[in-house]
């Protein structure tokens, strides 16, 4: 755990947020400024600055994130239309927070906007 990093605050319960799913490898939460109806943030229990600092060790992590974003897609009710995954990686790469997080984004049409 980092003390200045917002997601581990969230993680560890000093900073209250929408939590819509959580278990022992990681937590989902609302966006706070979402870009479309559906924009969930998944990110790991543990500190990882970004998506460069994985460790071989790390990389099931990944694939834990994107079975709780499916399982939260039919949650949500935007599995049978479509739906964005998203890691940004970086301060060019759109990552505002050090601390690796999935995007899941939808209810709307997202075509056109990364194609």
């Amino acid at each position: 755990m980092q003390q200045d990093c917002i997601f581990c605050n969230i993680v560890s319960g000093k900073i209250s947020s929408a939590i819509v799913h959580q278990d022992d490898q990681c937590i989902a939460i609302r966006d706070i400024n979402p870009q479309a109806p559906t924009h969930i943030l998944v990110l790991p229990k543990d500190h990882i600055p970004t998506l460069n600092d994985l460790t071989p060790q790390q990389v099931p992590v990944i694939s834990h994130l994107a079975q709780v974003a499916i399982g939260l897609a039919h949650k949500e009710g935007i599995a049978s239309k479509g739906y964005r995954v998203a890691i940004n990686c970086g301060e060019e790469g759109g990552q505002a927070v050090a601390h690796l997080h999935l995007h899941l984004i939808g209810g709307r049409n997202l075509s056109g906007s990364l194609g």
